[in-house]
């Protein structure tokens, strides 16, 4: 399998690099993290004029109709600056909207950075599992009415509109039963409360009284809309991996610059056998991990739901382990530095902190990946 990028995605991603590092340096970052508002409307215009929010949708509603693995170079620039804009949730959002095939105008919008998306999926007591689910749509003459509470919904304030998994019919759990909605998020009865995250991005827990919605609003058939739910999840699982890519390869080259210039007893620290080795371990689970993600995109393109579901929750367990080894060690390497707000790598140890959490930890993709048919009887490849 060739594993050399196109010059099209090189373009994308040095782009992309161009601009992080032009207009949106650590000190930049730092000050849209503590505006009101937690993200940069003039950082978010740039990509969309950049292309990368096109770059996701398909040819028919103005995009350029990229696959995962267009948009793996992408987050793995995006993962490498600490961007904090709310550039993932809006592509997810996307794919649910693309896999639902009944919303193209709001497809448009996106392509052209009109429109901000958020994908409200968790709830206070499903953790990891998203078929465990509370919120509720009931039918009415004209549509549905959405009632339930969605907590850490990413960029859930940001948003315009959001994509809402809610239970139209069966029992907790059951992936049977599940709806997808879109519901703007300045609809009558919708009460966000907006937080910073632990690594500076915002989430919010998003209530849901009464919130009448259109039939319209429906992203895919009632009660039918489970496989839409674990694709795009998967989706964005695939993202994270290639997000966590780029934040450790950050973190690593700072990591491997610091023992060059710290000194000890005369001589640089690099220098020191123990610590070489730690380096060495260290990138080690970094090309591990690049595989995997990279496989990871890859098969997102997959017709088998079983070879992809494998593959992703494979590739989240192994960047899991990579990121917490590499993040922990570069900490320990930094010595006390390595957990001040001054230093960027502080900052990319708390972004792998966060997507460890986000769509499923270790133990779950592990768990998931055992789940897969074929696992216990030997028969997977």
């Amino acid at each position: 399998m060739d594993f050399n990028f196109k010059e099209e995605q090189l373009q994308f991603a040095d782009a992309l690099k161009r601009w992080v590092t032009k207009d949106y340096s650590f000190d930049a970052r730092k000050k849209i993290i503590h505006s009101d508002s937690g993200v940069s409307d003039a950082a978010w215009k740039t990509l969309a004029e950049l292309g990368m929010l096109a770059l996701p949708v398909s040819e028919e509603q103005g995009g350029f109709d990229g696959t995962a693995v267009d948009m793996f170079v992408v987050m793995q620039e995006l993962g490498r600056g600490l961007v904090v804009e709310p550039y993932l949730a809006t592509v997810m959002g996307a794919q649910f909207l693309t896999l639902g095939g009944r919303h193209d105008t709001l497809l448009e919008e996106v392509a052209g950075g009109e429109l901000k998306l958020a994908c409200a999926l968790t709830e206070k007591q499903s953790r990891h599992d998203l078929a465990d689910i509370l919120t509720s749509a009931t039918r009415t003459a004209n549509g549905y009415v959405i009632n339930g509470t969605k907590t850490v919904v990413v960029h859930g304030a940001q948003a315009d509109s959001l994509i809402v998994s809610v239970r139209t019919s069966g029992t907790r759990r059951e992936t049977k039963g599940i709806s997808l909605f879109v519901v703007p998020t300045d609809a009558d009865g919708v009460t966000v409360t907006d937080y910073r995250t632990l690594d500076g991005q915002r989430a919010a827990n998003i209530s849901f009284a009464d919130v009448h919605v259109p039939t319209t609003a429906l992203i895919g058939l009632e009660g039918a809309d489970w496989g839409i739910l674990d694709q795009a999840a998967d989706y964005g699982a695939a993202l994270l991996c290639a997000e966590a890519l780029g934040a450790m390869e950050a973190i690593f080259a700072a990591t491997l610059e610091y023992l060059k210039t710290r000194t000890q007893f005369g001589a640089p620290i690099g220098k020191f056998q123990a610590l070489q080795h730690r380096m060495a371990d260290m990138y080690i689970h970094l090309e591990q991990a690049r595989s995997m993600a990279l496989l990871a995109a890859v098969r997102m393109a997959s017709d088998d739901p079983e070879e992809r579901r494998r593959t992703v929750s494979a590739a989240k367990f192994r960047v899991g382990q990579a990121l917490k080894f590499v993040g922990q060690q570069a900490v320990q390497l930094h010595g006390g530095m390595g957990v001040t707000d001054e230093l960027p790598a502080a900052h990319h140890f708390k972004r792998l902190s966060m997507i460890e959490l986000t769509l499923g930890d270790a133990d779950h993709h592990l768990q998931r990946f055992i789940a897969q048919p074929g696992f216990l009887s030997g028969s997977v490849e």
